[in-house]
């Protein structure tokens, strides 16, 4: 299953005369152009956690964001735990930290893949630099470990992987959500719903419309 996001084209001006006998409008010039809503990043990988990916997509778009999923190269990965597919639509080489307002990483199998990938390791760093929200879950956080961006913060992960977030640095949480600065953290899947909720949140407070940032591709084109 590929996610493909249909943009709105609202319109924005309207000039109307009125002409002739009441009741009647003549449309004079019509003036559209597209509406600037943040873009989130998902990374994934082949392995990637069905829930962990699909159910902030899910609620981000319902949040009136753009999603583009991203990858080490673009193409169909699989789920490790379902027969879902999600298509990677650009490869990490081919976008820049400027083109997305947040970075979404799901659990799964697939982080311990991506991490051994240095240009998707260069651009998790980079994006957390930045100090744009940069959420993670289950696995997540081990890209951001790898990344070298952990140390003296205060995070959550599954708790298989908590002694590499300890050895990377960080202070270990086991609750649902922390957020600690732009670093937004949980657990397993029963946290989706606080994790999704908290990088709708994240993205609403720091977006600025005004920014330039690439528009993702339409449909078609």
């Amino acid at each position: 299953m590929k996610i493909t996001i249909q943009k709105i084209f609202p319109l924005v001006g309207v000039v109307l005369l009125l002409t002739g006998c009441p009741g009647t409008v003549e449309e004079i010039a019509e003036v559209t152009e597209p509406l600037r809503r943040p873009n989130v990043a998902v990374l994934v990988g082949e392995g990637f956690h069905d829930g962990e990916a699909y159910m902030p997509i899910g609620y981000l778009i319902n949040q009136g964001m753009d999603i583009t999923v991203i990858g080490p190269q673009t193409g169909t990965v699989k789920a490790y735990n379902s027969e879902f597919t999600i298509g990677i639509e650009r490869a990490v080489n081919d976008v820049s930290v400027g083109d997305f307002d947040a970075l979404v990483l799901p659990g799964g199998t697939a982080p311990a893949g991506l991490r051994e990938v240095p240009e998707v390791v260069e651009f998790a760093k980079e994006f957390f630099e930045s100090g744009k929200p940069v959420a993670a879950i289950c696995h997540g956080p081990q890209v951001l470990v790898t990344a070298g961006v952990l140390e003296g913060r205060t995070s959550t992960a599954v708790g298989g992987i908590q002694d590499e977030i300890e050895g990377a640095g960080a202070t270990y949480l086991d609750e649902e959500l922390v957020i600690d600065g732009n670093l937004i953290t949980s657990r397993t899947p029963p946290d989706l719903d606080v994790f999704s909720k908290a990088i709708a949140q994240a993205v609403h407070e720091s977006f600025d419309p005004d920014l330039p940032r690439a528009i993702p591709p339409q449909p078609g084109m």
